[in-house]
């Protein structure tokens, strides 16, 4: 009986994002799409798949991030010049480390934003300070009026990763970032009331990468990020506890 119960595994659900870079894999697989080939327009590609543009937007930025394709903003985006069965692997991956350990992931992020947010403020321009500020106020904005503000908050984050002028800092953090604020608001880990208590933490965030301290950026982050980085470390401690015992 131990063995049978050791051979089933959870049923994992895969996510829009999953699904389209899966569709797409297939695509690449069969030859229809082709290394060189141009995938339709965003808004094309949202029709066919009955997706809204954010999904397929994340799903072409994380395909971008590992070389699969390559986007030119005069004519658009292409499959890149690996091999199928290159391409194949990689997918794979991106896949797997979507369902890859919760807990590992806020730990990634946490660290990762922590140095994006000093680098922020060393480095940001006044172009970056007026982005900040209307994705600041967006967020506001959209939870002032008692609506679902992931989207803003993601903008938010990111436009502090751009700030950094680290395209590879910038490019991991549109990969962490999305899937962890969705499943954060959407199973409400850190309570109901965390949007409005995140507006104040963002205007501290936002006073100090204008400021240019890097110790108050970095400070104001941890702070912001606290209450998550407090389960993710309760989770590593259960799962050692669990590891020890199954010895």
């Amino acid at each position: 009986m131990k063995s049978l119960i050791e051979n089933i595994t959870a049923i994992q659900v895969e996510s829009p994002v999953d699904k389209i870079i899966g569709q797409l894999k297939q695509l690449i697989i069969s030859g229809q799409l082709k290394p060189g080939d141009r995938l339709p327009a965003e808004r094309v590609l949202s029709e066919r798949f009955g997706l809204g543009r954010s999904y397929i937007r994340e799903a072409i930025l994380k395909l971008e991030f590992y070389g699969l394709l390559k986007t030119n903003p005069q004519s658009g985006t292409y499959v890149a010049g690996l091999s199928i069965n290159v391409i194949d692997n990689i997918i794979s991956d991106i896949i797997k480390f979507n369902k890859d350990d919760f807990n590992a992931l806020i730990e990634a992020r946490y660290h990762l934003e922590l140095n994006a947010v000093k680098l922020a403020a060393e480095r940001r321009s006044e172009e970056d300070l007026e982005s900040l500020r209307l994705a600041m106020e967006a967020y506001e904005s959209k939870v002032s009026a008692g609506g679902d503000a992931v989207e803003e908050d993601m903008v938010f984050h990111i436009k502090i990763a751009k700030a950094t002028k680290n395209s590879v800092i910038e490019s991991m953090i549109l990969i962490l970032v999305p899937d962890l604020i969705k499943n954060i608001v959407e199973n409400k880990i850190c309570g109901d009331n965390r949007a409005k208590t995140a507006i104040e933490e963002h205007r501290m965030i936002y006073a100090a990468i204008e400021s240019q301290d890097m110790a108050k950026a970095e400070e104001a982050m941890a702070g912001h990020l606290d209450e998550i980085w407090q389960i993710s470390k309760a989770g590593f401690a259960a799962q050692s506890i669990i590891n020890e015992t199954e010895r």
